[in-house]
C-alpha cells in the first residue's frame, strides 16, 4: 500500500513541480525530463501483488511475480538510454527537442491505463476466487471475506476512470486540456488516493488460510502437516458443480458419515471449523470432504455447517431458550460468531428472521 501511494505520489509530482516553475528553470527542467516520475506501468502490478498478499499468507514475491515488472522496467531503459545520450555523448537536446516531458506521451499514457485496467480486472478475478474458496473450506467465512476489499478496488476503479471521464468532458470544455485547467483531474486523482491510503490503513486484512492461485484453475490448498513437517495439497472445486443427479455410492456413504459426525460431536459449534479438521477426524483427504459436501448436500461447505447451526439454533427457541438468554448470546452458543453472519444465514435457511422465527412459535 505504501508503495501505492508513493507511485501515486509521483504521479502528481511533475504538474506540482511544474506549477512551481521547474520547467521553466535549469537544472529542475532537465530533472523533470530524463527523471521518470509517472511510473504507470507499475501501478498495475503493485495493486495485483498487494490484493495478493492480503488474502493469502502464502504469498510470496517470487521470479514469477517479478515478470510483471518487465514492462515497467523497459520504460525505465527507454527514459536511461535517451538521457545517457543527450546529457553525456550528445551534451545536448536530441530526444526532446520538441520541450516535452516523455512521461506525457500520448502513447505511454494510453498503454499505461490499459496496463492498470488489465490489473484491476485480475484483482476482481483473484477476489472472486477467494471468496467462492473461502465458502468451501471454512465456516465462518464471512468474517474473512473483507469486503472493503471490494471498496478500495472500486475506489481505484475510480481513479482509472477519471482520464477517460476529463477526456470526454474536455471535449465539451477544451480548456479542461490546458496545463492550469488539469487541476480539476489532480484534485479528483488525489481525493481518491488518499480514500485508498485512509480504508487501506484503517482496515488490515489477518488471512489465515494459505492457498496457490492459478487462473482458469481451481485454487489448490496448503495444509500444514505439523506431525510430519510438510505441507499437504488439495485441490478444491470453487464453482462446485453437480456433474451427476444420483450421487455415486462412495459420495452416500461418506456422506451419511459426515452428517453423523457433525452431530455426534456437534463441529458445528466451533466458530472456526475448517474443512480440514473434517478430514482429519474421518481420516480422509480435504478435497474429498468437498467433493462429498458440494455433491452430497448440494451446497458448500460454510453454508452446510450454518444449516446445522440454524437447526441448533431452532431447537433452542423450540425449548424456549430465548427467554432466558439473548438471541446473540444463543447464536454464540451453536456456532456463530457475529450478529451479522448469524442473521443473514438464518434469514437464508428459514426466509424469516430470527424474531420473526419465534413469533412463529
Amino acid at each position: 500500500m505504501s508503495l501505492f501511494i508513493f507511485l501515486c505520489s509521483l504521479y502528481i509530482a511533475p504538474w506540482m513541480l511544474g506549477f512551481a516553475g521547474w520547467y521553466d528553470n535549469q537544472p529542475y527542467r532537465d530533472i523533470l525530463f530524463y527523471l521518470p516520475l509517472q511510473h504507470l506501468l507499475f501501478i498495475g502490478p503493485i495493486i495485483f501483488f498487494y490484493t495478493q498478499s492480503l488474502l493469502n499468507p502464502s504469498f510470496k514475491f517470487t521470479k514469477k511475480e517479478a515478470l510483471h515488472l518487465i514492462p515497467g522496467l523497459l520504460y525505465l531503459l527507454y527514459i536511461t538510454t535517451m538521457g545517457v545520450y543527450d546529457k553525456l555523448i550528445l551534451h545536448d537536446y536530441y530526444f526532446y527537442t520538441n520541450g516535452m516531458d516523455k512521461d506525457f506521451d500520448n502513447w505511454y499514457q494510453k498503454t499505461g491505463l490499459v496496463s492498470m485496467i488489465i490489473y484491476f480486472i485480475l484483482s476482481i478475478k483473484y477476489y472472486n476466487s477467494y471468496k467462492k474458496l473461502m465458502y468451501q473450506v471454512v465456516s465462518y467465512a464471512d468474517s474473512i471475506l473483507f469486503k472493503w476489499i471490494k471498496t478500495y478496488l472500486f475506489a481505484f476503479l475510480i481513479m482509472l476512470s477519471l482520464p477517460i471521464l476529463f477526456d470526454s468532458i474536455s471535449y465539451f470544455f477544451p480548456e479542461l486540456n490546458s496545463y492550469k485547467g488539469s487541476w480539476w483531474f489532480f484534485l479528483f486523482f488525489s481525493g481518491v488516493m488518499y480514500y485508498i491510503a485512509i480504508v487501506g490503513y484503517s482496515n488490515p486484512a489477518n488471512a489465515s488460510i494459505p492457498f496457490k492461485m492459478e487462473f482458469n484453475k481451481n485454487p489448490i490448498l496448503l495444509l500444514n502437516d505439523v506431525e510430519n513437517n510438510n505441507t499437504e495439497e488439495a485441490v478444491i472445486d470453487i464453482d462446485h458443480e453437480i456433474f451427476e443427479e444420483n450421487i455415486s455410492p462412495e459420495i452416500q456413504k461418506l456422506k451419511i458419515k459426515i452428517e453423523t459426525l457433525i452431530q455426534s460431536e456437534e463441529l458445528y459449534k466451533n466458530p472456526e471449523l475448517n474443512i480440514a479438521e473434517v478430514a482429519k477426524k474421518l481420516d480422509t483427504n480435504v478435497a474429498l470432504i468437498s467433493k462429498t459436501i458440494n455433491r452430497g448436500f448440494q451446497i458448500n461447505f460454510n453454508d452446510c455447517i450454518n444449516n446445522y447451526r440454524i437447526e441448533a439454533v431452532k431447537t433452542m427457541f423450540a425449548n424456549n431458550e430465548h427467554e432466558k438468554s439473548t438471541l446473540l448470546g444463543i447464536a454464540f452458543d451453536c456456532g456463530f460468531n457475529s450478529k451479522a453472519t448469524f442473521n443473514r444465514a438464518f434469514k437464508k435457511n428459514t426466509g424469516k428472521t430470527p424474531k420473526e422465527f419465534i413469533d412463529t412459535l
